[in-house]
């Protein structure tokens, strides 16, 4: 082991204030190979036997009674050293515990009930394996006669040798598995080949009897063919049975042995190499910003602010292949699941297998197998979602965050991260170059260009100098005086009708799943209602339920009110679905593919529905917010936005800044290629500057106004936040608590700062739990939130109710989006 150290530094599982700290334990002789730093150990903790992950190793215990380490979980360990560091960041920086930060970075698949497996290797042979290893030999016995054992069989048959273990393992006589439950975490292949020589497979074949018909064409197979082949591509090859192979193998004629097989989810999918494609004057400067650190190993960060279409893949692409010639890795991110095929197309079109892929659409042996890849040092590449900011690599030169601004790189359970700030620490640690890629950054990225922190890069023109579309705001308003009383104007039907005529696509864009918002009864005016929240319902047509898009509480729509019993309650507002049926009914034949939440939820969704688009299977692409950004389709040159302020009058300070952003993404997707784009936005708030600017594609004037606003009002960039949020079944406890912490906080927070509340919440009740909401505001220059820290942490420490759950959130992406599930986690969680 490292230096003969022998003390190991485990933080344990058992999530309270007084565990969240390193304990000593002892390495017994037989684990001193296995102990690493980031592996997952068992330990005694007073009479329970918990996990752990090791943290640390050293020569001197601070005690000099320790207890032992009883085993170790994985082979290789799941945590590099860097991401255990990581982790102590992120539980400081996050208010939240240790474990918690480590747990995160581990796959799902690792965190079931565990036991590790031994087998045979490839490289297993009864003619050597009694001369290399004697005290392996009744290992290999027991193997080949039981195909295999647990890890404690194993160690019993070698002696309690575990480094011997290791050894044999790492020379791959034998096979060291990871199951959890019943499942294998690791997907295997039983591979044929010939045992014998092609003249032997013939004298096989003649001594056959006349009725093995079927044992002679898989000789016949060999005889022709003598690689190995997986036996499922055999089987379905010459329609034979397994049992036809098996006799095969018996007479010592062919050989068989199961092999580990990745999981692919692309298996089905052939990706056409591409070449990189020639770069303009914006998009070669750009370049020359990024690779010139990455080339002297230092840490630097560029926004590359670049409008929609102008090409900020491509400058990704020849960054990352300038990377891979430098022998480091590279982590891509994008916001939504949605944007991933596409990015994937043109990223293994370029890298190949090089590339892993890690997201929430791929089954939990897909993403184990991506993640394994990466801890093996198989590729180079990781792009994914959020939580591929952890990806386990060890020579990180480039972290791209593409579409930076978007608010699903906010983590919003436990630990409270932002992949922002993670990937700013990965990218210091390893001396690589960070890449905040947005065509509307957020206000605080755009701040900290403007302040020097980050390097700007900005890319003002479209490829091929392409216009930017024509956009048109339409005032509802004004619809409704001229008797238009449908969700599409005039001008937006024209335009559609237009549009299909010449065989061209669309994109309608609304901001809600669902038939419509809400449920009302006409006579009374009561609004159907959740039952354990403080939110209306929303009317699914698909099977004429109204659910709660919050708790997940479905009920049949009421054929009477359930407060004054009158038959007239009826749906109102616009959801997708309704959308779709109204486009179905006002324009007879048009084909509308919906993307929304509801029908993209099972696996690979995203990707048939936005494959079938791009084949010119529909007219119109219909969605939600996955469909606003990062698409590129030829045939798209109408956008269409059904309702334009829908997030505009939110309690939220960013709602503003939100409105802006999506309606230039969405007004981005039309136009991108040969045919000039029109966009027409549809809103009850033309007026309004976000949107004003959002249509002529003032960006830098919109960030000089909202700019304006946020200052005037102390919110970030100009301050930061920590936002604390209180729950609890019964209305009284949480209002009492929540005036005792604020009390608390008061009395000991630097005087420059600001406490706002305790008020109610933006919903007020969410399953059943009452919630109140407060802000702390500070200046994080000053080093307020490091005084910030341990005085947050006293004030939750010091209640005692289990049913009081507290949440604090550090620069919160967004007051008014609850954590979903209501999963809120305490920094000094009671049991």
């Amino acid at each position: 082991m490292n230096g003969g150290k022998c003390i190991a530094q485990v933080i344990v599982d058992v999530p309270t204030k007084a565990t969240d700290r390193p304990f000593d334990y002892l390495v017994p002789e037989s684990l001193r190979g296995e102990v690493r730093i980031g592996c997952r150990v068992k330990v005694p903790f007073g009479p329970r036997k918990v996990l752990g992950y090791v943290v640390d190793l050293k020569d001197e215990a601070e005690t000099p009674r320790l207890k032992a380490i009883l085993d170790v979980l994985d082979f290789v360990p799941p945590l590099t050293p860097e991401l255990v560091q990581l982790g102590f960041f992120m539980a400081d920086e996050y208010l939240c515990h240790t474990m918690t930060a480590l747990a995160s970075m581990v796959p799902a698949v690792l965190k079931g009930t565990y036991a590790k497996v031994v087998s045979l290797g490839p490289e297993a042979s009864a003619e050597t394996d009694s001369l290399i290893d004697l005290p392996a030999v009744p290992l290999f016995a027991r193997l080949r006669e039981n195909k295999e054992c647990s890890w404690d069989e194993a160690l019993d048959a070698v002696g309690g040798d575990a480094r011997l273990l290791r050894r044999l393992a790492e020379a791959g006589r034998i096979r060291v598995e990871e199951r959890i439950g019943d499942r294998v975490t690791r997907q295997k292949v039983m591979w044929v080949w010939p045992k014998q020589s092609r003249d032997e497979l013939n004298r096989t074949l003649e001594r056959l009897s006349g009725r093995a018909k079927r044992q002679k064409e898989v000789l016949r197979y060999f005889a022709k063919q003598p690689e190995a082949i997986p036996l499922p591509t055999l089987l379905a090859e010459l329609r034979v049975a397994r049992s036809t192979v098996q006799k095969l193998v018996e007479m010592g004629a062919l050989a068989w042995e199961e092999r580990e097989e990745y999981r692919d989810p692309f298996k089905h999918r052939s990706f056409q190499p591409t070449e990189p494609l020639p770069l303009t004057r914006e998009q070669a400067a750009a370049l020359t910003a990024i690779v010139k650190p990455i080339h002297e190993r230092r840490y630097h960060s560029v926004l590359l602010q670049g409008v929609t279409g102008s090409g900020k893949t491509e400058v990704y692409l020849q960054a990352i292949a300038e990377t891979l010639n430098q022998g480091r890795e590279a982590i891509v991110l994008v916001p939504e699941i949605s944007l991933t095929p596409q990015m994937v197309e043109r990223f293994k079109g370029r890298f190949g297998d090089q590339v892993a892929v890690l997201h929430s659409g791929l089954s939990s042996g897909e993403r184990f197998d991506e993640w394994r890849k990466i801890r093996r040092g198989e590729v180079k590449v990781a792009i994914g979602a959020r939580s591929a900011i952890f990806a386990p690599f060890k020579q990180i030169g480039l972290i791209i965050i593409d579409e930076e601004h978007e608010s699903s790189y906010k983590q919003e359970e436990n630990p409270k991260y932002h992949a922002r700030e993670v990937a700013a620490w990965r990218a210091r640690h390893h001396g690589a170059t960070l890449v905040l890629g947005s065509a509307t950054p957020s206000l605080e990225t755009h701040y900290l260009a403007d302040s020097g922190t980050l390097e700007r890069v900005v890319l003002r023109e479209r490829v091929h100098g392409r216009p930017f579309p024509v956009v048109t705001i339409v005032d509802m308003r004004e619809e409704l005086r001229k008797g238009n009383r449908t969700m599409f104007s005039g001008t937006l039907k024209e335009e559609l009708l237009a549009c299909v005529e010449r065989g061209e696509q669309a994109v309608l864009f609304l901001n809600r799943r669902g038939f419509s918002t809400f449920v009302m009864c006409r006579e009374c005016g009561e609004t159907l209602m959740c039952p354990h929240c403080d939110i209306s319902l929303t009317y699914h047509q698909t099977n004429r339920t109204v659910r709660c898009h919050y708790c997940g509480y479905a009920e049949r729509v009421p054929k009477e009110c359930p407060s004054c019993q009158s038959p007239h309650i009826r749906h109102f507002g616009t959801g997708t679905q309704r959308v779709e049926e109204e486009l179905v009914r006002r324009f007879p034949g048009i084909r509308v593919i919906r993307m929304d939440v509801d029908t993209t939820s099972r696996k690979g969704a995203h990707e048939r529905l936005l494959t079938s688009f791009g084949e010119g299977k529909a007219d119109v692409l219909l969605g939600t917010q996955m469909i606003a950004k990062g698409l590129d389709f030829p045939k798209v040159t109408l956008v269409g936005v059904i309702a334009a302020d829908t997030m505009l009058h939110l309690p939220d300070f960013r709602a503003a800044e939100r409105t802006f952003q999506l309606l230039t993404q969405v007004s981005g997707r039309a136009g991108r290629h040969e045919k000039p784009g029109k966009v027409i936005i549809q809103t009850y708030s033309a007026e309004h500057y976000s949107i004003e600017l959002a249509a002529s594609h003032q960006t830098e004037a919109f960030y000089r106004q909202e700019s304006f606003m946020r200052k005037q009002h102390a919110y970030p960039p100009y301050c930061s936040l920590f936002t604390i949020l209180l729950s609890h079944p019964d209305q009284v406890t949480v209002m009492r608590a929540s005036q005792e912490m604020a009390r608390v906080i008061q009395r000991g927070m630097p005087a420059e700062c600001q406490l706002l509340g305790p008020v109610p919440a933006p919903i007020p009740r969410l399953k059943d739990r009452y919630r109140l909401q407060m802000l702390v505001k500070y200046q994080a220059e000053r080093g307020d939130g490091d005084r910030l820290k341990p005085l947050l942490k006293e004030a939750v420490a010091m209640f005692d109710d289990p049913d009081l759950r507290i949440s604090v959130d550090r620069d919160a992406g967004e007051l008014m989006q609850p954590v979903r599930g209501d999963r809120f986690t305490l920094w000094a969680e009671r049991k």
